[in-house]
């Protein structure tokens, strides 16, 4: 390993080890530096890169602190990998979501709050008869937002974030080159709602994946056609 490594790897086992705690300072660059045997740039490299994946938080004139180490701070840092995978690897993320998705509505079914997912039938309704596509796929984000939310497991909850939100392009072009898509996912949203409702685990997991697969063939059998 390079002597960056050898500075992320040596703070990294400090907060690993408890010796940091969220919240906490770091010691002063040349103090942790004398202590850790190494350079201090190599220590300022390897806060410089902590903190790019929101494992250290730099403030300027107060120094270094650890971050809270909320899973959904530190998921920050693979929502910016997904924003580099190419269109073509978007069946690659919906395979994703097939597996994720389903998993956090069957926990949204047991741990969401009944006024939470009242709250989801109000943002259907606040649709209104004919929403545009991009009305739709806006509401759409948001319901398979809270409900990830609502699953009660904050890991869980930004994967589906950041795997779902890359599949929004292909929604969209869906919505707008397949007829009667808008009523489906209505359809289907409406469907997943009620079984969270009525506090039916897999039910909710059932529809949750037939609407997710619903997206999958359709770009399966996009791609294949001729051009």
């Amino acid at each position: 390993m390079s002597v960056t490594d050898d500075a992320i790897e040596a703070i990294k086992q400090m907060i690993v080890d408890g010796e940091l705690k969220p919240g906490d300072r770091l010691p002063r660059e040349p103090d942790l530096a004398e202590r850790l045997g190494l350079s201090r740039n190599s220590l300022r490299e390897a806060v410089r890169a902590l903190s790019l994946i929101q494992v250290l938080d730099v403030r300027r004139g107060d120094g270094t602190y650890v971050t809270s180490l909320e899973p959904s701070l530190l998921m920050d840092a693979m929502g910016f990998v997904v924003d580099f995978h190419r269109d073509d690897t978007v069946l690659q993320f919906l395979e994703a979501r097939r597996v994720l998705e389903p998993a956090a509505v069957e926990l949204a079914a047991q741990r969401m709050s009944t006024e939470d997912i009242q709250g989801l039938a109000e943002l259907l309704d606040s649709l209104g008869e004919r929403p545009t596509v991009d009305e739709l796929v806006e509401n759409d984000l948001e319901f398979h937002r809270r409900i990830a939310a609502g699953s009660g497991n904050p890991v869980l909850s930004s994967l589906v974030e950041s795997v779902s939100g890359r599949t929004q392009r292909a929604r969209t072009w869906r919505g707008i080159t397949q007829e009667g898509v808008v009523e489906r996912t209505l359809t289907e949203h409406r469907a997943i709602q009620q079984a969270l409702a009525a506090r039916q685990p897999d039910v909710a997991r059932a529809w949750a994946t037939v609407h997710i697969v619903g997206v999958e063939q359709w770009l399966r059998q996009t791609l294949v056609e001729p051009t």
